[in-house]
């Protein structure tokens, strides 16, 4: 029988990481710590906008957005058990910031504390997100150690759902219907788990996906008026990335065997194909998820000749 090694974990964090601004703030908003954060907890993609940004005569350890929904995130560290300062800190960022998702990472969650993030989960509205999580520092035997976030403290979704669900439209309660199916189907497929980290499905006309970089995004869309589907590079802010996406129309339209659209609108641009399709019939629906995927890969190869 092979030898194994022992695990344990590092008590002290502070041997890692002796300060929390220098060390584990700095650690922390590396694309790859953030990509690693996201998947936790069942996010889009965190895009870092600034570390140590200011809210009044404060500093928030890092402000961020979310991939695909621009919603604003604020993350507080505490390399020690949870004290009513930082409760109170991360309350006052998230007003300052106007924050949808607040992540408060610490050593060690008190059960007040505790109880206080799952108040607040339980009262805020619907958009808002409070996230209590643990980090932890692993090692097998002389190995590099390994961090590890534990939620602590979730929003409760289902319970969120069932107050909104009944104020939904026909339309709008088929647009989550048919995205939390997606997610169901996509998660089940190898090779498109291997690129993309799925978001929780919203009662929205799109779903985004992060392609690895700040510059653009995927999303897919679903028009019941038209009877389309469409999967789209969405291009934030940046005409002279837009045009360079444009110039390799007719290559991008080899790449993924359909017909593409350049969409230039006053601030943001498209870069689209279409498939006929009507989501009202939910026999269709494995097929608008099977193009979607497919779709998804192609483009992945697409955005690596931009980045």
């Amino acid at each position: 029988m092979a030898n194994l090694g022992k695990i344990h974990k590092i008590t002290d964090l502070r041997e890692i990481w002796p300060n929390e601004e220098r060390d584990f703030s700095k650690w922390l908003a590396k694309p790859e710590n953030l990509k690693e954060l996201s998947a936790t907890l069942g996010i889009g993609d965190i895009i870092l906008e600034e570390r140590e940004s200011r809210v009044g005569p404060y500093e928030i350890d890092l402000y961020a957005k979310e991939e695909g929904t621009s919603r604003k995130i604020i993350i507080e560290n505490q390399l020690e058990p949870t004290n009513h300062t930082h409760l109170g800190q991360i309350i006052t960022y998230a007003a300052g910031k106007d924050a949808k998702i607040i992540i408060w990472i610490v050593k060690k969650a008190g059960d007040q504390h505790r109880q206080a993030i799952e108040w607040l989960n339980r009262t805020t509205e619907e958009n808002v997100g409070f996230f209590l999580l643990e980090i932890e520092l692993w090692q097998i035997g002389d190995s590099l150690p390994a961090p590890k976030f534990n939620i602590v403290e979730a929003p409760n979704d289902w319970a969120k759902s069932l107050q909104t669900i009944d104020g939904l439209s026909d339309v709008k309660a088929l647009q989550l219907d048919f995205w939390q199916h997606f997610k169901e189907y996509a998660s089940e497929q190898e090779s498109f788990m291997q690129e993309f980290t799925l978001q929780k499905p919203q009662p929205q006309h799109w779903y985004s996906m992060s392609l690895g970089t700040a510059l653009f995004h995927l999303s897919f869309t679903v028009n019941t008026r038209d009877k389309v589907i469409g999967a789209e590079i969405y291009i934030p802010h940046n005409k002279e990335l837009f045009n360079k996406f444009c110039e390799k129309k007719e290559k991008i339209a080899s790449i993924l065997g359909n017909e593409v659209e350049c969409i230039e609108a006053t601030k943001d641009c498209r870069i689209l194909t279409k498939h006929k399709l009507n989501i009202k019939n939910k026999q269709d629906w494995d097929k608008a998820y099977a193009w979607f995927c497919d779709m998804a890969l192609k483009f992945k190869e697409v955005s690596n000749m931009f980045i």
